[in-house]
């Protein structure tokens, strides 16, 4: 990555200098150095959907929170205090999602759109009593199948590495 000024620049884009001096590019290295143009290095790779940065993993499992004196927290919900509305306690525990149960309600979510397309013929199957076609009974408990082996292996997993083995 290539910089001018502390700021990111483009080293195969035109570039007209602080003089007016029109470059079609700043790929020739005496060019970029008459100007300042000085290369860094890029920031190190860590995938954002399992890490704060690098080295930094996100919350793997659920976590009940507490406040700085340990007591544990609440969700809040709008009630009354001395009659006037605020926002109070409610008995539900605040919980903190911790990336296992955020996978699982996405593989959840993946597997219920492909029942989706054939819910009618449960349905159907139901109201009216329709059979549903053997290939379709056997697709629909395909996808639950590999739904429940994915939750399972996510569940089982004790580090992030872990996880994003499984995912």
């Amino acid at each position: 990555m290539f910089q001018l000024n502390g700021k990111p620049i483009n080293i195969d884009a035109p570039f007209v200098s602080a003089d007016g001096t029109k470059y079609p590019n700043l790929r020739n290295p005496e060019i970029r150095q008459s100007l300042g143009v000085v290369e860094v290095e890029d920031e190190p790779y860590y995938d954002q959907r399992f890490y704060w940065g690098v080295g930094n993993p996100k919350l793997l499992n659920d976590r009940e929170e507490v406040d700085s004196d340990g007591n544990p927290m609440y969700v809040k919900i709008l009630g009354e205090v001395d009659g006037e509305p605020a926002m109070v306690d409610s008995t539900e525990r605040l919980v903190t999602k911790g990336l296992k149960s955020q996978w699982i309600a996405q593989t959840k979510a993946a597997a219920n759109s492909q029942l989706a397309a054939t819910d009618w013929m449960v349905i159907r199957k139901a109201e009216r009593g329709v059979d549903i076609p053997a290939e379709v009974v056997a697709e629909r408990q395909a996808i639950i199948s590999a739904c429940a082996a994915k939750e399972a292996a996510i569940a089982a997993c004790t580090t992030v590495e872990e996880l994003i083995a499984v995912v």
